[in-house]
């Protein structure tokens, strides 16, 4: 017997799900197992219903569709579950933050009946989704911009945890006891941090800090 992908839909148009759910459900090896208008209510559905892909909106009320990428991505409960986003805002500033947040694809609504089947099986496969518009655009993009300050290219997992301690105020004994590493590795760390960014003051990196929203620390 063939084994379905089981689908979470999250949008707060019931229109809109209604449609998803006819247009995919129409394929054999794909199942809608639940649906959620916002993010409370799929945290609440997640503790009691497996799924393997969540397809996602960005604009709804309650928490946002990027603080619930975050949330999602951050739990280990709910490491192997893929996100697609589907959404209506085009720009690429979206589309990168969705990306840095944990997103697997990106489908614009505009385009969800001949897009996100393609999407939807890309990411199943491990793969990360973008059409061919919005991949070109973040292409040219990162090579107008290659010197680029970015933290997430330029830094690490680890010192991008680090950063997130010390614009918050934390010292470096209190950062490696939350880190679990020695101080002689948190300096070696933080050295490393403001060296790639080209910085030499605290207030520099609280100022980088808030320009990338990187004030949220990791769940423990």
């Amino acid at each position: 017997m063939m084994t379905k992908i089981k689908v979470i839909l999250v949008d707060d148009h019931a229109i809109l799900r209604a449609g998803l759910k006819l247009l995919l459900e129409a394929e054999k090896d794909i199942e809608i197992v639940e649906e959620a208008c916002n993010g409370e209510e799929l945290m609440n559905k997640l503790t009691v219903t497996e799924t393997d892909l969540i397809i996602l909106d960005l604009s709804m009320p309650g928490i946002n569709g990027i603080d619930l990428l975050k949330l999602l991505k951050t739990k280990k409960t709910y490491k192997n579950i893929r996100i697609l986003v589907l959404t209506m805002h085009t720009e690429e500033e979206y589309i990168r933050e969705a990306l840095a947040a944990g997103a697997d694809g990106y489908v614009e609504k505009s385009a969800f009946d001949t897009e996100l089947l393609t999407a939807l099986h890309t990411v199943m496969k491990g793969e990360t989704y973008l059409n061919n518009k919005n991949a070109l655009s973040m292409l040219n993009t990162m090579i107008k911009n290659d010197n680029d300050d970015n933290p997430y290219l330029l830094l690490s997992k680890r010192e991008l945890e680090v950063l997130r301690y010390l614009a918050r105020g934390y010292s470096l004994a209190e950062i490696g006891s939350q880190l679990h590493l020695s101080l002689k590795t948190i300096d070696t760390y933080k050295t490393r941090i403001f060296t790639k960014l080209d910085i030499s003051k605290k207030s520099e990196l609280v100022n980088y800090a808030l320009r990338y929203k990187l004030f949220d620390l990791p769940e423990k």
